[in-house]
């Protein structure tokens, strides 16, 4: 079966991010057009105090940071991490509206809960799958408490080659090699 799409699945801190990092630089290595966003923790003091958006040419935004309860407003919280839906979605959004002149895989770092808050995101991302030449490389997190429903439609889509990505074989050189494949394949290279 070919697949258009690469969805990699695994706990937090298994390697998910440095694994579509590496992937990126051996399709760009290959000649293949990225695009997209990955996220990055940010740390201070040895805590981890955020999460920002890092676009593959270079630009930075805040996606979450840790913030003690403020009652006099509404916030998009995931746990103590409060989602700054405005700056992930004036650097996101602007990469998923570009309809690139040649095909190229878009990244997307991940599809989580943090990003549910931005509809505009959601809704784009649905485009994007739906559309017959579109080539997606995208990270869901595994399955834990309630369903975040367009992850469980990645998770379901025949389109879509699912890796669960464990300790166990993060560094394995031939799954790198098959989505990498994969991914070129869907491509038509």
């Amino acid at each position: 079966m070919s697949y258009k799409h690469v969805a990699i699945t695994g706990p937090p801190g298994v390697g998910k991010t440095t694994l579509v990092q590496k992937l990126v630089n051996n399709l760009k290595d290959a000649g293949v057009p990225c695009n997209g966003f990955y996220t990055q923790e940010v740390r201070q003091g040895g805590k981890r105090i955020g999460f920002d958006v890092v676009t593959l040419d270079g630009k930075n935004g805040i996606l979450s940071r840790v913030k003690t309860q403020d009652g006099n407003r509404r916030e998009c919280r995931v746990g103590q991490y409060v989602v700054d839906v405005p700056a992930f979605e004036s650097l996101v959004l602007p990469l998923l509206r570009t309809q690139a002149s040649t095909p190229q895989v878009l990244v997307l770092d991940e599809i989580g809960k943090m990003e549910m808050f931005s509809q505009g995101f959601v809704t784009s991302v649905q485009r994007i799958l739906a559309q017959p030449d579109s080539t997606v490389l995208t990270t869901i997190p595994i399955p834990k408490g309630k369903p975040i429903p367009l992850v469980e439609q990645i998770r379901s889509n025949k389109n879509v080659f699912l890796v669960n990505l464990s300790k166990s074989n993060r560094d394995d050189e031939s799954l790198k090699e098959e989505i990498v494949k994969t991914l070129m394949s869907s491509l038509g290279k």
